[in-house]
């Protein structure tokens, strides 16, 4: 699957490129949202798919810190 790929792509990156992914992935996120208010977002969707990678990025962080 697509997600189990991501998932492992963001296993073997360090915590600082993490969080650097985790910031570039918050302002996508804020940017859709601005769209979607504007009524400019074609693909609604994407907006769920960004919320879900946020929340991948954030459990391998907090896995890291904890091992």
């Amino acid at each position: 699957m697509k997600s189990a790929t991501y998932v492992e792509d963001l296993k073997a990156k360090s915590v600082s490129e993490l969080s650097e992914e985790l910031v570039s992935a918050k302002k996508e996120l804020f940017n859709l949202r601005f769209q979607n208010a504007t009524n400019q977002l074609d693909n609604t969707s994407r907006i769920k798919e960004v919320r879900k990678n946020i929340a991948r990025i954030q459990t391998v962080i907090t896995q890291k810190a904890r091992a």
